[in-house]
């Protein structure tokens, strides 16, 4: 959804009357409407027009919403079908819908088939990154990031982080019940507006999401923005928009602009645009400089090298600006810069147009009078795909990207990244996950060498990582272990390479010790034999009593375990009666624990929930089997905690 703020810059927009599918498929392309567009250019190719435009069309539309699969599908019929009259646009678009599916070496090829014409058309070969040497050397970096998607991500589109005071604010297409929520054709998800979220202590989680500013949100776009350095003043992009009045140029094209606002008594007010906008052109995705003068931004301007460039103002006070200075041919290329952010050391920004993977990848530039040569800050952090609007505390080296990835939540997610510092030797992180894949937080984690001599020890985060602070040594055999209460404990011997630089990257999969503790949709319990119960009654029988004493067992093998209870039944009978009768039951069943010695805090709750949670289909209006009945009638023992103390632990290769 990120797209909008990109493409917006691109692109200018014509209307008319439709009176086929042809001139419609070309007035939703040309109305940035892309989802509806593909599709009917693809009925135009079924029905026999697969002409050069339509070629061209069908594959830009995948293209502008990086639909890489199809897009490199439509763009690989048009050069099969109309190569030699190709230009080098369509050279530079194919090759980067190639290597956002991971084909680079037919990315490299084509470039190379097709060098004398980039050349022709002013698309630098080198430049692009698609020789062999520069892209090699991204793809062999040695990785510096270890990334974490955020659990606040929507299935709609999350992108933009910014710092903000102790929280972050971001951009997102998610609804709201404050927001009005109208559809944005391009895709088919709501208009973008402003988010802010609290990060969770010292980690680099997003929790508590809520809607930024009623005074900056509208019925359109905001997205991507910067504060002052005393957070009292706010810089950001929207469409052209104001007092109610959404403006165009002379073809009818809704340019993005720049607005700030002022903080008053908790109030954000008095927007304003700033004084370089235009009506013919967009400007947006601002940055500050960390020592609050100049106001970085992007535009397609005149005077840009490229699609879109970075450009910069001097802040004069006053609300009064210097004329944009493109910062030249260092940073922008004849692709996309975007997503500028500034550090007192550097400036980070999203680019198409220098050496990359695929898609917008993520380069620094070191700031020392003038900026230095841009590098790509590789893998994991950038990927096949989009991967842009890059902010970092330097002192922690923390922060936050986007990216619309594989294995997201939705369009383009926002993930979190610890960026280690470079130094001689190893590093070493991991993953501790159950048998079911599922992270598992609090699990004492430890390193030892060859000789088996304990070199340090740490636990692992509520996304089930962790990561030693200490170097490891090239050539060398180290052993990680592992124990939480409640899982069989796991080593694992690893050699490390003879590589300087290293991330050695350990996957722990531990599997639950006692048998009668199982893992079930992510949640531990207890796991019995049905209790059964005397037509209503909540009388505990000696066959119930008997499985009962199970769960009195595992409790006081771990005797920090907490647990819940839950009782249940089928649908059959009255709704009411249901939940009283197991709730009845689920209280019997805690009495009877608490009889035999369990304390009471170790028992959380005990409640009865009749029909309200079926495990099948089998509902009032539903005619089903006896068995299938049954499947709902069960108590459930939930296991909520189970931590215990890290003493005298023995270890075992498994």
């Amino acid at each position: 959804m990120k797209r909008f703020i990109i493409q917006t810059l691109l692109f200018s927009s014509v209307f008319g009357s439709a009176q086929n599918e042809y001139k419609m498929a070309n007035k939703n392309f040309e109305s940035l409407w892309y989802v509806k567009a593909a599709e009917q250019y693809e009925r135009i190719i079924a029905k026999g027009d697969d002409s050069q435009e339509v070629l061209e069309r069908v594959a830009d539309a995948y293209y502008y919403n990086t639909d890489m699969n199809n897009a490199s599908k439509w763009y690989g019929q048009l050069f099969t079908k109309y190569g030699k009259s190709v230009t080098p646009t369509y050279v530079f678009r194919y090759a980067h819908a190639l290597k956002g599916i991971g084909n680079y070496e037919l990315a490299k090829s084509l470039v190379k088939i097709h060098k004398q014409k980039l050349d022709q058309g002013g698309l630098n070969v080198n430049e692009l990154g698609h020789t062999d040497e520069r892209l090699d050397d991204i793809l062999n970096k040695p990785p510096e990031f270890f990334v974490s998607h955020l659990s606040m991500n929507s299935s709609m589109a999350d992108f933009g982080p910014m710092f903000y005071k102790d929280k972050i604010v971001f951009s997102s297409s998610r609804d709201s019940t404050n927001l009005r929520t109208r559809i944005y054709k391009w895709n088919e998800q709501p208009y973008l507006n402003l988010f802010l979220a609290d990060t969770v202590g010292q980690g680099t989680d997003l929790m508590e999401v809520t809607a930024f500013s009623e005074n900056i949100n509208s019925k359109y776009h905001e997205a991507v923005v910067a504060f002052s350095a005393d957070g009292n003043t706010i810089y950001f992009t929207r469409n052209n928009y104001t007092n109610n009045n959404l403006g165009t140029d002379a073809e009818g094209m809704n340019h993005l602009k720049l607005y700030t606002a002022t903080l008053v008594n908790d109030e954000w007010s008095n927007v304003q645009e700033l004084p370089f906008n235009s009506d013919d052109y967009s400007v947006g995705q601002p940055a500050v400089s960390a020592d609050g003068t100049k106001l970085y931004f992007v535009s397609d301007m005149p005077g840009s090298i490229g699609a879109t460039d970075i450009f910069v103002v001097d802040m004069l006070g006053e609300d009064t600006y210097s004329s944009p200075r493109n910062l030249g041919p260092k940073i922008n290329t004849a692709g996309r810069e975007m997503f500028p952010f500034l550090t007192d050391k550097k400036l980070y920004f999203a680019s198409d147009g220098h050496v990359g993977l695929g898609g917008l990848d993520v380069f620094e530039s070191t700031l020392d009078e003038v900026f230095s040569t841009p590098v790509n800050l590789g893998k994991p952090l950038n990927g096949q795909r989009d991967d842009f609007a890059y902010i970092i505390d330097e002192n922690t080296q923390k922060g936050y990207f986007s990216s619309n990835r594989e294995g997201g939540m939705g369009d383009d997610d926002i993930y979190s990244f610890q960026r280690f510092e470079r130094r001689c030797g190893q590093d070493l992180l991991g993953q501790v996950v159950s048998n079911m894949g599922i992270p598992i937080e609090h699990v004492a984690v430890f390193v030892f060498d060859e000789s088996e001599t304990e070199l340090a020890q740490t636990t692992t985060n509520e996304n089930g990582q962790y990561r030693f602070d200490i170097e490891l040594d090239c050539s060398k055999q180290y052993v990680v272990k592992t124990f939480r209460p409640g899982y069989k404990q796991k080593s694992k011997r690893f050699d490390t390479p003879n590589e300087n630089q290293f991330v050695n990257n350990v996957l722990m999969q531990l599997q639950v010790k006692n048998n009668l503790i199982v893992e079930e949709n992510g949640q531990l319990k207890i796991k019995i034999e049905k209790i059964f119960f005397d037509f209503n009654k909540s009388d505990i029988r000696q066959d119930a009593a008997f499985e009962l004493g199970k769960v009195v067992s595992v409790m006081n093998e771990y005797p920090d375990m907490v647990i819940r209870i839950e009782a249940h039944t089928d649908s059959r009978g009255d709704d009411n009666y249901n939940e009283k009768l197991s709730d009845l039951r689920a209280k019997a069943t805690r009495e009877f624990i608490l009889s035999k010695g369990i304390a009471p805090e170790r028992i959380s709750s005990a409640i009865g929930y009749g029909e309200k949670r079926l495990l099948n289909d089998c509902t009032n209006l539903t005619d089903c089997s006896d068995n299938k009945h049954d499947t709902n009638r069960r108590s459930e023992f939930i296991i909520m905690d189970m931590h215990g103390r890290l003493a005298d632990l023995e270890f075992e290769d498994n």
